[in-house]
């Protein structure tokens, strides 16, 4: 017996060793096993890569000797852009409405959609033998909340809400990155960690706020991109956090990488090396700002931060090889989940651009989310008498004037498109040839109210140019990270925050309307304007945003009534300057968002109108008590009471009528974009968990929740609230 146990141990063994002859066999080193964790995979690159091939890789992620790829990347924050350069020719992909018009259609569903398209295309032209050009890092969602409508990159923002823009940037990230549970199809780099919303002076200013508003505002959609939408990498902001520059900061590594989990690809926003120095003078020189920058989690300078400024760290003992180690582990978990490392076969994705697929951006299904994402943007601001639809009988004529008619502008963040549609050609495609269109670019010589009062109905078409005139972003650049000053004082744009809430075009608008008072105003804009008098006087306004390439299809089939606006706000339009805190008070509890805002707005937050109405009834709540560690569900009817179908915007807010410390007036926590039959009636159901009650302790630098009543809030807008309820916390 004891012979043919050992015969059977011999045995054994003999059949390990066999295995792991193999397995050498198999994968010349560790990080080649698909079996192995990403953390295992990615600890074996650094620990076989040189001193030499650590500090370039900072640069760029590819270590050749070991073929391992950079994944390449592109901006990505409502298109895949791929513009010429050194990378190759100009690449026409999908474009979506700027990511605040994308935020006013309140589909997360659909952006989740419009993310998966970007992520899809960035697949292709990787993978594709037609381009090769490696782009599997998207540089996008923007997660900044628009606190302030004066700021330039307000266009770049979800809104004002951190809910909002938190859930939306959720699904624009599941959308890139795709549902597969190993691997991703694209990454997604959430810009720009964080309260980064002044623009002119963005090179050496300071963001100052206390660390709740840090919890509870400014950081929260980042917080929900990184552990609920799964990113794991991000750009850090130009501006500074209480004196300390973003790349620098150690909340990069204390909160987001070690709280968060998102230390991945952790870039410098383009020159923000240089500013550290020159403009926030917090540190004297660059190799004391790549040392300070690779500490917190930065591995990539987009500008400085170069091998010999590294090097330099490391020769003067500001830096150590084991800082590289860690900081680089993330590039290369980066490569693992996008499947880089791993056999075709074995990646779903990568069967993506085969040979014989054609191009994506020019299929019926990108078209179609394109065509989507406009529709569902539209906001349909005020429809006195009901002017729109336009009524077809009797419709001859019809006049389409103003600068913003005949082209759809585009941003600093577009490329190449495979078309695009403005509005002018739009609705002469839907008016047919039966009805006259009588288009005038402005009022030169009374052409536009010649015009208008020779036609049925007016449309102007007029906002803002999201390039302020410039045709090459690359011109508009001063070297203190600014842009040069937009001709008109109520444009802005990167780097140029504007000085006026004035829409210089009102002129043309009152013009038309005094010929005409059948006028319609199509704003397509970045950001509120304060429209007072065209809003008190004008019947009819919509508002869309700029980029979309079937801008002029939406805005035209919502004129017609073949779609029915249901887009809703996503910041508080201020009636004036004098409701709004100078610029660079961060501190939102001054007066700032629908939260905390002073008087009267000319339109609330999550406002917006349909060609029918709804009722809501019978509000009930799953549970009167909610445990600290628990959540209820809140249930209320909606009726369509018009004779069209249309689409609701349900709303919830909380208030907190007994909190033993400061909280928002009110605070948006669930929402549901729904769509109605006349005369149908749903339950809309909207979840509310406890843990999202919760305030920040700064003593005890935690979340707490109180045992307190909250009040439950629904309605159409953060202004329209139908029904309430009080729930009691426990």
């Amino acid at each position: 017996m004891k012979t043919a146990g050992r015969r059977l141990a011999m045995a054994a063994w003999l059949i390990l060793c066999g295995a792991m002859a193999a397995y050498s066999q198999q994968y010349a080193y560790p990080y080649l096993n698909p079996n192995l964790t990403v953390e295992q995979r990615a600890d074996n690159i650094v620990s076989l890569m040189t001193l030499d091939e650590k500090i370039a890789a900072i640069g760029n992620a590819a270590v050749p000797r070991l073929n391992i790829p950079a994944p390449g990347s592109s901006e990505g924050i409502h298109q895949l852009v791929r513009r010429a350069g050194r990378g190759g020719q100009p690449i026409p992909t999908t474009s979506f409405s700027q990511v605040y018009g994308m935020g006013e259609t309140w589909d997360p569903e659909l952006i989740r959609r419009a993310g998966a398209v970007e992520g899809y295309e960035a697949r292709y032209i990787t993978q594709s033998d037609k381009y090769k050009r490696p782009t599997l890092m998207l540089w996008g969602p923007t997660s900044d909340l628009a606190r302030d409508p004066r700021w330039g990159r307000n266009d770049e923002s979800f809104g004002e809400d951190p809910f909002l823009t938190g859930t939306m940037v959720v699904a624009f990230i599941k959308g890139i990155q795709g549902d597969d549970p190993k691997y991703w199809q694209a990454a997604s780099l959430l810009k720009h960690f964080f309260a980064n919303s002044n623009e002119t002076t963005r090179a050496g200013s300071s963001s100052n706020f206390d660390e709740r508003l840090m919890r509870e505002y400014y950081s929260v959609p980042f917080r929900m991109g990184f552990v609920e939408g799964g990113a794991k990498s991000f750009m850090a902001a130009y501006n500074a956090w209480n004196g300390i520059p973003m790349m620098v900061n150690p909340v990069l590594r204390d909160v987001v990488g070690k709280e968060w989990g998102a230390n991945w690809y952790v870039l410098s926003d383009a020159g923000a090396a240089g500013h550290v120095v020159n403009f926030h003078k917090y540190l004297k020189t660059d190799e004391e700002v790549a040392a300070a920058a690779i500490k917190v989690g930065l591995n990539q300078f987009l500008g400085g931060g170069g091998p010999p400024v590294i090097q330099k760290a490391l020769d003067g003992k500001l830096l150590t090889e084991a800082d590289l180690d860690s900081a680089l582990k993330g590039k290369f978990k980066t490569a693992v989940r996008l499947g880089l490392l791993d056999p075709p076969p074995a990646v779903p994705y990568a069967r993506i651009g085969a040979a014989g697929e054609s191009e994506p951006w020019l299929g019926d299904r990108h078209k179609s989310i394109a065509r989507d994402v406009a529709h569902e943007s539209v906001v349909l601001l005020k429809n006195a008498g009901g002017l729109l639809p336009l009524n077809r009988t009797g419709l001859k004529s019809i006049a389409v004037v103003g600068p913003r008619a005949a082209e759809v502008l585009f941003d600093f963040y577009s490329g190449p498109t495979p078309y695009a549609v403005g509005v002018l050609p739009a609705i002469k495609d839907k008016a047919g040839s039966a009805v006259a269109v009588n288009y005038v670019a402005n009022n030169d010589g009374d052409a536009a109210v010649n015009a208008a009062r020779a036609s049925d109905i007016a449309v102007v078409v007029v906002g803002n140019d999201p390039m302020c005139g410039a045709k090459n972003p690359g011109e508009a650049f001063n070297r203190d990270g600014s842009t040069k000053p937009c001709p008109d004082p109520g444009e802005g744009r990167e780097g140029r925050d504007r000085e006026s809430l004035d829409l210089s075009d009102e002129a043309l608008v009152k013009a038309v309307y005094a010929a005409n008072p059948k006028t319609v105003v199509v704003l397509i804009s970045s950001f509120p304007y304060a429209i007072n008098w065209t809003h008190a006087n004008v019947p009819a306004i919509l508002h869309i945003t700029h980029a979309a390439q079937e801008q002029g299809t939406a805005i035209a089939e919502v004129l017609f009534g073949d779609y029915n606006p249901g887009g809703h706000l996503v910041q508080t339009w201020p009636k004036s300057l004098d409701q709004v805190p100078p610029i660079l008070d961060y501190d939102i509890r001054h007066g700032r968002t629908y939260m905390y805002f002073n008087g009267e707005p000319l339109y609330a937050f999550g406002y917006g109108l349909s060609y029918t109405t709804f009722q809501y009834s019978n509000l009930r709540l799953s549970s009167a008590r909610l445990a600290k560690n628990g959540s209820l569900t809140a249930m209320v009817d909606v009726k369509n009471t018009g004779r069209r179908a249309g689409d609701e915007v349900v709303q919830l807010y909380v208030r907190y009528p007994q909190s033993k410390v400061a909280r928002p007036t009110r605070e948006l926590k669930g929402f549901q974009r729904i769509n109605l039959k006349p005369d149908e009636k749903k339950t809309v159901q909207i979840s509310l968990r406890a843990a999202s009650l919760a305030w920040w302790n700064e003593k005890e630098h935690r979340f707490e929740i109180e045992a307190e009543p909250v009040r439950i809030l629904i309605g159409s807008s953060s202004a329209d609230i139908k029904l309430e309820k009080t729930v009691s916390v426990e």
